[in-house]
């Protein structure tokens, strides 16, 4: 993605109130100076720019697949929006995403969508320990697809035991490409440039590279 790209998509998740600057206690007890929550996107031209963002970083890819997989419940609205991007791009692939719980009527069945028993990309929105995709790609197993790679929106960067990142541990753990529209690092480049402001000030600027510095890897 080029630079104005990533700043304009960076942007759009501000002002949308995906990422958001404060004080937050992740899921682990942490406290972490900003959070990433792609459930905000409120509107279609939003949701559509996420979506193009997300079709350029599966096209840069080069991975035959037959499916989009969104697991529930935010990777749902990306699932389908990112198939209709594709779509515009010329490259038709099935969306599918999987119920909390299994449906004893009606049609029945874990998923909704394209069957999931071909080539399956996984789209989600952040990761940090993974355990939403992981849960994901047994699902996807279980059913005989075959998981060729995984697209999220952020990589947290954040390191696990043994001192990988939490992207890099699951791609060795399950096999597949496992690969981010954005990182921590744009994250800071991008309040580097308006560093001071009235939007960004320098003191969270100072707090996103300290715990960039404790926690996680630099680096795209």
């Amino acid at each position: 993605m080029a630079d104005a790209d990533r700043i304009a998509l960076l942007e759009l998740l501000v002002k949308q109130q995906v990422l958001k600057f404060g004080d937050f206690v992740l899921k682990s007890g942490r406290h972490s100076p900003y959070f990433f929550n792609l459930g905000a996107i409120s509107t279609g031209a939003a949701i559509t720019r996420l979506a193009d963002a997300y079709a350029a970083r599966i096209a840069a890819l080069g991975l035959d697949y037959d499916t989009v997989f969104g697991p529930a419940y935010k990777g749902i609205p990306i699932a389908v929006a990112t198939s209709e991007a594709l779509a515009r791009a010329g490259r038709d692939a099935g969306w599918s995403f999987n119920r909390k719980e299994a449906k004893d009527h009606g049609e029945g069945g874990q998923f909704v969508g394209a069957p999931v028993t071909g080539r399956v990309l996984l789209v989600d929105d952040v990761l940090t320990a993974g355990t939403a995709v992981r849960e994901a790609v047994a699902l996807i197993r279980a059913v005989g697809g075959t998981l060729v790679g995984v697209v999220i929106a952020l990589d947290r960067q954040e390191r696990v035991d043994g001192g990988a990142t939490a992207v890099r541990a699951l791609e060795t753990e399950i096999g597949v490409p496992v690969v981010s529209i954005l990182t921590l690092q744009d994250v800071i480049e991008y309040l580097d440039l308006s560093s001071g402001s009235d939007k960004h000030p320098a003191t969270l600027l100072a707090a996103m590279k300290a715990y960039q510095a404790e926690f996680c890897e630099r680096g795209r």
